[in-house]
């Protein structure tokens, strides 16, 4: 365990929680860049950090998916997270970017329906750090 390891407390417990997500295009469409990739970052980090009380602490993207390092109190449901994440992002990145996106997606569809989530111990968040900046 690292000296400088921050744990957190609420009424009931102590806890530290921290996970990978990585969300995927539909069809592994290629669109995750520019201005498309500024606004996803700002959307989110408002509906993780704000709507859901969590924190990120890492993120990045390549053309057709999203990686995010993040922490989340016990409380937080991450299948209902994830859903939330990837409803909002989507109708949102699908509204601001409908020119950007019409020869893509013609089905009011921006993520694949699957995902991967994993949790994240002392020992591998600097690699996983690492492999999320260098994407």
């Amino acid at each position: 365990m690292k000296k400088d390891q921050i744990y957190y407390r609420n009424r009931h417990s102590v806890y530290f929680l921290q996970y990978h997500l990585v969300v995927v295009t539909k069809y592994r469409h290629p669109v995750i860049s520019g201005g498309l990739k500024n606004r996803l970052f700002e959307i989110s980090r408002s509906i993780i950090d704000s709507d859901w009380n969590c924190r990120i602490l890492e993120m990045n993207s390549d053309c057709d998916h999203i990686h995010i390092l993040f922490e989340a109190p016990p409380h937080v449901q991450l299948s209902r997270l994830i859903n939330n994440y990837k409803t909002v992002t989507s109708r949102l990145i699908r509204k601001e970017f409908q020119e950007f996106l019409k020869p893509y997606y013609w089905k009011p569809y921006f993520w694949s329906d699957s995902y991967f989530i994993c949790t994240v111990s002392d020992r591998t968040e600097e690699m996983i750090r690492h492999y999320i900046q260098n994407q």
